[in-house]
């Protein structure tokens, strides 16, 4: 009821603050914030073929019982600290841990950062064990 003893002017800008907001909220073609792209294993086994750097984002005792083949280990705590082993931010990355959470937070600091081809692989356990047979 207290719009109604608004003044329509004020009422009428309000509605199309309220509009516009909810336009740019929902409409907005291009992310405000960037983000790395979730990758599944295959596809992060291709991009560390093509020459990405696999980057182990797990504690250093986790690394060291078992990584994958031609990982870097940097914490995903450290990223930001430790970014002249990853490299230029034009370095193509795949960042990868246990759950998938550390490996969130270590690709989005690195996006951050402003490294631009960051993906994200969550779980170790999604990497293939052998790449995927061809048509039979």
């Amino acid at each position: 009821m207290r719009a109604a003893r608004r003044p329509l002017a004020a009422r009428l800008a309000l509605a199309t603050v309220l509009a516009t907001a909810s336009a740019c909220a929902t409409a907005s073609a291009v992310p405000t914030t960037p983000s790395a792209a979730r990758v599944d294993g295959s596809t992060a086994r291709s991009l560390s073929q093509q020459g990405a750097l696999l980057v182990d984002v797990r504690r250093p005792d986790e690394f060291a019982a078992g990584h994958l083949p031609g990982a870097i280990n940097v914490p995903y705590d450290q990223v930001g600290s430790r970014t002249a082993e990853i490299g230029p931010t034009s370095a193509t990355v795949v960042v990868y841990c246990r759950s998938g959470r550390r490996s969130a937070v270590a690709a989005e600091t690195l996006r951050n950062l402003g490294y631009v081809h960051v993906y994200d692989l969550g779980p170790m356990s999604a990497w293939p064990d052998e790449p995927s047979p061809g048509p039979q």
